[in-house]
């Protein structure tokens, strides 16, 4: 079988099984909001981060249900969950684990690794702005990696591994802001808000009466390391990954593809791994939408959650009132898409 026919069996392979995925979408939906109202937007964000082999950060007041959201999402796609409370006196053992001193029956003495609770294929971080960052830099291998090293020996983490940490925006007294490093190994930074007065009452409502409704399980580990590689495996173009590069230059003061207001506002843009993030998102986008196709406008629609937390505006930015999110929204009205003449070199030189 030639290469090209190999390669259109395994499209049509993708395409069929996106087909089927969709319906099993829409199962997964429908058992999540059996607990969860409202709140779609943040949701696609998450599922989109989980099939992208992401992290996420969510931002939010306390009593917005980031941790039954999480814990719902971890019951309904059949996931282990631990969830990891961050305090000031958190040690980075607490998370990894740590070696304990055991005697067995014949009096023999010796350690055993005892795994701590990052050892769970989704791990809630709640409130991790709250320990100091030699616990927070914990995550950073794990996240990166896919395992730990504890006491000179390096331990697997069971995949998929998707870790979500909480923060709580208003409160910043005795917090320890993420350092930048850790903050680039997010995907997406997700804003969470009120819900609608409608959403208020039915929460409301549904909490406030003897009722328990238990979501059922929809997908396995197996089906999403499946998806994950499915997603991997679509297709995009070159204009496509020209536009997610020129989005991310285009925030870093004092270059070429830098507009002015980027200059006047920002302090430091994002780097290489944003433009994944962006070409990333938007295939899972297209794949949750039950898309094999990846356009640009998937690009802009995760354009916020993946930059926001990589730019950092300066003193006359706050002065004026704007913050990452404004920059985002005149970045996507002043980056211009790829045209044909962007190309005309690669085919004169292909001639």
């Amino acid at each position: 079988m030639s290469q090209t026919a190999a390669n259109l069996g395994e499209a049509e392979r993708d395409g069929a099984f996106i087909d089927k995925f969709n319906a099993v979408k829409q199962r997964l939906l429908k058992e999540l909001h059996k607990v969860i109202i409202g709140q779609d937007d943040v949701i696609e964000l998450l599922l989109a981060s989980l099939l992208a082999r992401g992290h996420c950060l969510l931002v939010g007041v306390p009593g917005l249900a980031k941790t039954l959201m999480v814990s719902t999402l971890a019951r309904v796609l059949k996931l282990e969950f631990n969830r990891i409370q961050f305090t000031p006196d958190l040690m980075p053992s607490d998370i990894t684990g740590t070696d304990v001193l055991e005697e067995s029956a014949t009096g023999a003495r010796g350690f055993r690794f005892l795994k701590g609770p990052i050892f769970a294929n989704i791990v809630l971080a709640d409130e991790i702005n709250r320990t100091p960052p030699k616990t927070q830099a914990a995550l950073l291998q794990a996240m990166q990696e896919y395992q730990i090293t504890a006491g000179g020996r390096t331990f697997p983490l069971s995949l998929p591994f998707f870790v979500l940490a909480t923060q709580n925006p208003v409160e910043q007294e005795g917090t320890y802001p993420l350092p930048e490093a850790q903050l680039d190994r997010f995907m997406f930074m997700v804003h969470i808000g009120y819900p609608s007065k409608n959403e208020e009452r039915q929460i409301v409502r549904s909490t406030t009466m003897e009722t328990e409704v238990l979501p059922e399980a929809v997908l396995s580990a197996q089906d999403i390391l499946t998806l994950q590689k499915t997603l991997r495996r679509l297709p995009v173009s070159d204009h496509l990954v020209d536009y997610a590069v020129r989005l991310a230059r285009a925030t870093r003061p004092r270059e070429p593809e830098a507009p002015s207001f980027v200059n006047d506002w920002l302090t430091w843009g994002a780097g290489p791994r944003a433009a994944q993030y962006l070409v990333l998102g938007a295939k899972a986008r297209a794949l949750l939408d039950g898309r094999l196709n990846v356009g640009c406008q998937d690009v802009q629609r995760v354009a916020k959650p993946v930059l926001r937390h990589r730019l950092f505006t300066n003193f006359t930015a706050d002065a004026e009132g704007i913050g990452p999110d404004q920059v985002i929204d005149k970045l996507i009205q002043t980056v211009p898409e790829a045209g044909s003449a962007d190309y005309s070199g690669h085919r004169q030189a292909g001639t």
